[in-house]
């Protein structure tokens, strides 16, 4: 499955871009070191490939983790691993080609999700989502999932807000965005669990000659409770709270 929606993506984008259903794209590399992770090793240098895109039936995003454990081993994947999302949206605006927005919902869309990686992980999500108009955010999306885990205990329900502010700073700017995966439900052996995203990060590329919104640097905070789905005891850790250092090259 994994290898099919990469060829997928490969075979098609040429296509989309050539008919244009793509109207628009960003395409960006973060770099981040973090200490203190709970459950696998502490220390994690990851990088990540990020795509998000807006089409004229919806939007895209897509995220691949790659993740080093600084020479030490997790107890299933060794020492990196890798883990991804593949979320594409479906707009009703779009694609009725009429305005469906009611105060501040701007659309209405159907969400969904492809997880993938090493291990037991991969699951399906699908259920509505909102785009929201919030003075002060730059977009507010909200999306609410039902979870199919592919073989294992999990079968619960997800909701996923998304979110940017900017705030200029001279002639720069200061990016305050990210998410939350906040699993509301219990499932078997997976737990409830909260995962807390956030990134603030600053426009260190227009200091340095670059184009505008090109080079970041800043920190991730990290806060997952009960992470996995694990549940979080004085005798196992799961609960998670970690800050990371870390410099974005959007492309």
């Amino acid at each position: 499955m994994k290898r099919f929606l990469l060829a997928a993506l490969v075979l098609v984008a040429p296509f989309t871009q050539a008919n244009g259903l793509v109207q628009w794209q960003d395409n960006s590399l973060s770099y981040l070191w973090g200490n203190n992770f709970e459950v696998n090793p502490e220390i994690q240098q990851t990088v990540t490939f990020e795509h998000a895109s807006g089409w004229s039936v919806g939007d895209l995003f897509v995220f691949v983790d790659y993740i080093n454990y600084n020479g030490q081993s997790d107890f299933l994947n060794g020492k990196s691993t890798y883990y991804g999302e593949f979320s594409p949206r479906f707009s009703f605006s779009k694609t009725l080609n009429k305005d469906v927005s009611v105060g501040f919902v701007k659309d209405v869309l159907v969400a969904t999700t492809y997880e993938f990686g090493e291990g037991d992980v991969d699951s399906f999500l699908i259920g509505p989502g909102f785009d929201l108009e919030i003075p002060g955010f730059d977009f507010f999306q909200l999306n609410m999932y039902q979870r199919f885990p592919d073989g294992r205990d999990g079968d619960t329900f997800q909701i996923t807000p998304v979110w940017k502010m900017t705030f200029p700073v001279g002639n720069s700017a200061i990016i305050f965005d990210g998410f939350m995966d906040w699993v509301v439900n219990s499932d078997g052996d997976y737990e409830k669990n909260l995962h807390f995203n956030p990134q603030i990060k600053y426009d260190l590329g227009v200091q340095l000659g670059l184009r505008e919104r090109s080079l970041f640097v800043g920190v991730e905070y990290d806060y997952w409770k009960n992470k996995y789905g694990i549940k979080d005891s004085s005798s196992f850790k799961t609960d998670q709270s970690v800050t990371s250092l870390m410099v974005k090259y959007h492309f």
